[in-house]
């Protein structure tokens, strides 16, 4: 089969990785791409927000299946332009993906149909909303509306902070706010291969969102994640699926928009049993660079049969994937371009590209976040004492990383 992968970061880097370790992969087409991916498949000067563009590159090259990365892509409607033309796609068509694209739309039909979430309300305008976080009082969580990159959540322990985030967010013209309590516990990622109302789980992670050590600092869009969580039990598992992640998609197809591709469930384990914090379109990122290396069986087969309704059979390996990512100084307020890297060659174990590009003068940042190093071992602390290890070995003046990613499940 000939694969496409659209996307260029670091979920795109390890969907690609898993498609090009199929059976059923005899070629590997990535649109943009980036260096990394550049070693594993060919990449293709597409971008992947030009619709038009992957559309005609998938006909042109009779592409078996593409699948999407980005959430951005999805919301432009890339699923919807490719299915009319007869062509096969794992992922949401625009309407379901809005199960991300608005916080507001996923959080009515968890209301409707009795998905455990936190209590919200939605807002349109910056004095009923200030109005409404006083009366609540502080801690709370302000969520702006639309695609954030995983960002543009502040979760507001004082009142001034929440001021903050509201005036910022409606500092924008047409933007909405989604006010939500805040919740307590231990975090986790549930991502699913859904297609209608047959729903797959895949293993599950833990990404640390905060930019610094302690979960301190700003939202990222996620500085290191490391699968299988020893906290999250099959039991929770099995309650995740039952109460949240099966009932969310047979609900999309109840309101007429049914979902098809990875559907992410960020949920958090409370003392009021699990709770859901936000659904995404699309893989976790940098959940997939930890999840897809644990997978034993065919990620393209997987895909096929679960479209066409038959049994998918996952088989993941014991081993414990953990994976720190170095972002740009200054990140997430800023990123940088053009500073040299070296000695990601030397690595003893994988290494996704997240911002990269190659230059005459070798591989340079170009992003916020960057690379993402990532270890498979027998246990967590191997791991991580491994991956840490190995992130000595890339040298670059403008890159920074956490250093307790995984400390929380030790």
């Amino acid at each position: 089969m000939k694969i496409l992968v659209i996307g260029k970061g670091g979920r795109e880097h390890a969907l690609a990785y898993a498609c090009k370790r199929s059976a059923l992969c005899d070629e590997l087409i990535c649109a943009p791409g980036n260096p990394g991916m550049a070693k594993i498949g060919e990449c293709v000067n597409v971008k992947d927000n030009d619709v038009e563009g992957l559309v005609a590159l998938a006909k042109e090259r009779n592409v078996d299946l593409t699948i999407v990365g980005p959430e951005a892509t999805l919301a432009l409607g890339v699923v919807d332009a490719l299915k009319k033309e007869g062509l096969k796609v794992f992922g949401p068509d625009k309407k379901a993906t809005q199960v991300e694209s608005s916080k507001d739309f996923a959080k009515k039909i968890m209301a409707k149909y009795n998905i455990p979430t936190a209590a919200y309300k939605t807002f349109y305008d910056l004095e009923s909303a200030w109005a409404y976080v006083q009366e609540q009082g502080a801690p709370i969580v302000i969520k702006e509306d639309g695609l954030k990159a995983g960002k543009g959540v502040t979760v507001a322990s004082t009142l001034e902070q929440a001021k903050e985030a509201l005036d910022i967010a409606f500092a924008i013209e047409n933007n909405s706010v989604v006010i939500e309590e805040c919740l307590f516990g231990f975090e986790f990622s549930l991502i699913c291969l859904v297609h209608n109302e047959r729903v797959v789980p895949l293993e599950v992670a833990q990404d640390h969102k905060c930019v610094f050590d302690g979960d301190k600092g700003p939202n990222t869009g996620g500085m290191g994640s490391y699968s299988p969580v020893k906290k999250i039990t099959s039991e929770i598992i099995d309650e995740a699926m039952n109460e949240i992640m099966k009932p969310m998609a047979s609900a999309m197809v109840k309101e007429g928009v049914p979902f098809t591709g990875f559907l992410y469930g960020g949920l958090m384990l409370t003392e009021k049993g699990i709770k859901t914090i936000e659904f995404n379109a699309r893989f976790g990122d940098p959940e997939a660079e930890v999840i897809l290396p644990r997978l034993e069986s065919d990620f393209i087969q997987a895909i096929l049969d679960l479209m066409d309704n038959k049994p998918v059979e996952l088989k993941w390996t014991d081993k414990v994937s953990h994976g720190v990512v170095l972002a740009s100084t200054n990140y997430p307020a800023s990123s940088t371009k053009g500073s040299l890297i070296t000695g990601v060659d030397d690595v003893d174990g994988l290494v996704f590209h997240m911002g990269t590009k190659m230059t005459d003068e070798g591989l340079v940042t170009d992003g916020g976040r960057v690379l993402m190093v990532v270890t498979l071992e027998d246990d967590l602390q191997t791991a991580f004492d491994h991956t840490y290890k190995e992130l000595e070995k890339i040298q670059c003046k403008d890159l920074f990383h956490r250093n307790d990613i995984g400390k929380k499940d030790m």
